[in-house]
């Protein structure tokens, strides 16, 4: 119907307002901007990640990329480009891509929330575990890629071999 809107529920909560007491039990370094964005320091086997966490209200949506600390030369954003399709493939939530002003590769994932009062603490603590996760997992085939000169379908197959134990 023209002019016709449906009101949406309002929030339990603001998602940010849960993502930062999921930040402050893992002691992670963070700074809230406002009621929309934040920024979090995350310690990971490879390297510190940067999460970023926005919230729209007009979409009702909220933004999560998990960024590493790497930068992609532009003669490697080729080769990169295909190791991220190889990648995005074997993904069941998110998607890769590079941050294309930066050269930074990350994480990303977009979570819509209309017509419900909000996350749940375990949902984004999900979505965090698996950002980090799967940066975990797939680090080693960027860097495979951008500086020991193998092809992004080595890169990813090194990636996915599951190793049992530690040396």
């Amino acid at each position: 119907m023209k002019g016709f809107e449906i009101p949406y529920p309002s929030l339990a909560a603001n998602p940010l307002d849960i993502f930062e007491e999921i930040v402050l039990d893992k002691n992670w370094v963070f700074d809230r901007r406002g009621d929309k964005e934040m920024a979090v320091q995350a310690p990971g086997r490879w390297c510190d990640y940067s999460l970023f966490i926005a919230w729209n209200t007009d979409m009702r949506a909220m933004h999560f990329t998990c960024a590493f600390d790497m930068r992609v030369p532009a003669k490697k954003r080729a080769p990169v480009r295909e190791l991220l399709a190889l990648i995005n493939e074997k993904l069941w939530l998110g998607h890769f891509g590079v941050w294309e002003d930066e050269g930074l590769p990350m994480f990303r994932h977009a979570l819509p929330l209309r017509g419900v009062q909000g996350p749940s603490q375990e949902q984004l603590e999900d979505l965090v575990d698996t950002a980090i996760a799967e940066c975990e997992r797939f680090y080693p085939a960027f860097q495979y890629v951008i500086w020991g000169g193998r092809t992004p379908e080595d890169a990813v197959s090194a990636a996915m071999v599951d190793t049992l134990g530690e040396a």
